[in-house]
């Protein structure tokens, strides 16, 4: 358990803009990761390892893109006893995202909704991030010695919102060149709501030709850095189930390593009526859990037994992340349960998990 309760910074951090506050604690976790002050949120790493996708996760507990597009705190949030970190979305040049106001609380519904649209430094200044965390030199050394390295970094790609979509292919392919060689694993984003025409790329003959694309990538780039780096494929909880037949079919067609379910919804069934309901952009937080869970059920059945699946989506508890490991997922991801819970969210439920699956 961390040394500061998080109740206790929860109503001053909730009394700030919800952008203010995610800058002001990331900028916080930047400035105190490696250093003894650490020690206020940091936890010890359950040891649950499980085998995936041709990898170690020392647990199967780990953070979802968005908290970090800039790849500035792996360190810190890793302290936090994740057994896997996920950074980005990062694209090939940096934006300013979408106009601000672009993050609303929805505290009764315990939710978020953001807009934020792949607001981000661009690719050299990420990857110059990643090298210069303590877990890339771990890594390196782990690598050096074949031992486990301490936690698993994946990187998160998408595309310009100034680049055409027909265009989009380029992007993914120049970031998938850039983060290569320094990710356990790459997620291809094609599911954010808030890139005009992102989830376009989820429809079939879009899917076909990015995936087919990223696949024969992948394979020059497995010969030139001399390692096979598992590409997972994140996707929409609004989806139906022959829309989830399809993708399952294109990603095992492609020799995708796997698949993450789900990003934010654009649904509001949830959450009518609430403040902020009715904002443009994604929601997430409890009301999605549901959701994701039906999407993880459905690609189990497609994809078969042993066909990694990351669940992700309205983890608010140790039991919500049991519930997507029910679902059909074999590791789970966490982010606005991190907002509304805090860090001891994440060892209660890779705890919870090694002792219930």
């Amino acid at each position: 358990m961390s040394l500061v309760p998080y109740a206790l910074a929860r109503p001053f951090l909730f009394s700030l803009d919800p952008e203010a506050a995610h800058d002001l604690t990331l900028k916080s976790l930047a400035a105190v990761q490696g250093t003894p002050f650490q020690l206020a949120f940091c936890a010890g790493r359950v040891d649950d390892p499980i085998a995936l996708a041709g990898l170690t996760f020392p647990n199967r507990v780990g953070l979802a893109a968005g908290l970090d597009k800039n790849a500035r705190c792996i360190d810190g949030l890793g302290a936090m006893g994740f057994g896997f970190v996920e950074v980005g979305t990062v694209t090939p040049l940096a934006q300013p995202g979408n106009p601000k106001p672009r993050m609303f609380r929805l505290p009764k519904a315990e939710a978020l909704i953001n807009r934020l649209g792949f607001n981000n430094e661009g690719l050299d200044a990420f990857v110059a991030n990643v090298k210069r965390s303590a877990l890339y030199r771990q890594r390196q050394s782990a690598a050096a010695t074949k031992t486990p390295p301490p936690m698993l970094l994946g990187l998160n790609i998408g595309k310009n919102a100034a680049t055409p979509i027909e265009n989009a292919t380029d992007d993914y392919l120049a970031c998938l060149d850039g983060v290569y060689p320094y990710a356990d694993y790459v997620t291809i984003n094609i599911s954010s709501p808030n890139t005009k025409n992102l989830r376009a790329l989820q429809s079939d003959e879009a899917l076909d030709g990015l995936l087919g694309a990223i696949a024969q990538r992948r394979e020059t780039l497995a010969t030139q850095h001399g390692k096979r780096t598992p590409i997972f494929v994140k996707i929409a909880p609004d989806l139906d189930e022959a829309q989830v037949g399809v993708i399952a079919a294109t990603l095992k067609r492609h020799g995708m390593d796997g698949v993450i379910a789900t990003n934010t919804t654009l649904s509001r069934d949830a959450v009518k009526g609430q403040a902020h309901a009715e904002e443009t952009g994604g929601l997430s937080g409890a009301p999605v859990l549901a959701m994701s869970n039906r999407i993880i059920t459905q690609l189990r059945a497609a994809l078969g037994t042993g066909y990694p699946i990351i669940g992700v989506g309205g983890v608010m508890s140790a039991e919500d992340a049991v519930s997507k490991i029910k679902a059909g997922a074999d590791v789970v991801q966490i982010y606005t349960g991190l907002i509304y819970k805090g860090p001891d969210l994440v060892k209660q439920a890779a705890m919870l998990i090694k002792n219930t699956v």
